[in-house]
């Protein structure tokens, strides 16, 4: 496999912008400073040509944030996006316009993220058709074909998204992603508001466009349980920061991270009986004063003096098996 996406030490922050008082008074030494949330700091990350990359990391941690800065939404703070090879800042025009259609996101609300004004037909037909990738006389023929592909009845294309289930508007939304041929997918909680059994439906959907298309994802979630049915290899957020990463099978088997041991024990399992379980200690702090050192140490149940003070380094601990702990020396 070859590198199709590549992040290097990326970084991104939003800054409140102060309002014309509050820079009048801290021209006398009053006011507070500009509020900064480091959403995702000093991240990086690299998804081969095919794979299905699973990001997990609690409500907070700047997982869509991320999603956001590879698909483009976002330009990064900091650091470097690199699309096959080659450095997005260095790319032309016509080369960004190419790749922004290479690269699709589909969102986590599947109404939300519907133009509740447009039919079916223009939701999905329209970005192909401005982009020049089909004619104007063939949007019908296309549109039907897509919603086919997704599992979605071609006769409903003159219809709107509030006439749709939400299981169907998730459809919807993969279709309108599909439609300008896309080659990697950023997934955003894309079954998160669905129903239990319309999610595995949409999983496994995925799982079929995947091996049609040949298409590669990063997949977003918070749920572990879809990540390990999906991915081929899992990165643990936490804060901003990649705190482990592995192939699904060897970090579910054997996580090495305190915050991903903790994340799988919390993990509902048939075959486990009188289980107690118990939630991280304290909440996740916030990202406009993140605490120094490991992000993770105020919470951690193994923290040392080191921890507080001193970050560590994502290394690798076995084949292809990365950790950010001190744990593991250094």
């Amino acid at each position: 496999m070859s590198s199709i996406l590549e992040l290097k030490n990326v970084s991104k922050r939003f800054t409140k912008k102060s309002d014309f008082a509050t820079k009048l008074t801290r021209t006398f030494g009053a006011g507070a400073p500009d509020e900064t949330v480091h959403a995702v700091d000093q991240m990086s990350l690299t998804i081969e040509r095919g794979e299905v990359v699973g990001l997990v990391g609690e409500s907070g941690c700047g997982k869509s944030t991320l999603g956001r800065v590879v698909v483009g939404i976002h330009p990064p703070s900091a650091g470097e996006r690199w699309w096959k090879g080659r450095l997005v800042t260095t790319m032309s025009a016509a080369e960004k316009r190419v790749m922004q259609l290479q690269i699709q996101m589909i969102f986590q609300d599947p109404y939300a993220s519907l133009n509740p004004r447009y039919r079916v037909a223009d939701i999905i037909g329209e970005a192909p058709a401005v982009h020049g990738l089909i004619s104007r006389q063939e949007k019908v023929d296309y549109v039907a074909s897509m919603m086919q592909q997704v599992g979605l009845d071609p006769a409903l294309s003159k219809r709107f998204p509030h006439q749709f289930s939400g299981g169907q508007r998730a459809r919807i939304g993969i279709a309108r992603a599909l439609a300008v041929k896309p080659e990697f997918l950023v997934c955003d909680e894309a079954v998160a508001a669905l129903d239990v059994s319309i999610q595995a439906q949409v999983l496994n959907l995925f799982i079929d466009l995947r091996k049609k298309f040949d298409l590669t994802y990063l997949f977003i979630s918070h749920d572990l349980g879809v990540v390990k049915h999906l991915s081929d290899r899992v990165v643990i957020m936490y804060l901003g920061r990649v705190v482990e990463v592995g192939a699904t099978e060897a970090l579910f088997a054997e996580a090495n991270h305190p915050y991903t041991q903790a994340l799988l024990a919390e993990v509902p399992q048939l075959t486990v009986r009188q289980k107690k379980f118990a939630a991280i200690k304290g909440e996740i702090p916030s990202p406009l004063n993140p605490p120094g050192g490991c992000h993770f140490h105020p919470r951690c149940p193994r923290a040392m003096a080191r921890c507080s003070v001193e970050q560590p380094l994502l290394r690798e601990i076995a084949p292809l098996r990365f950790s950010a702990c001190h744990l593991n020396g250094s």
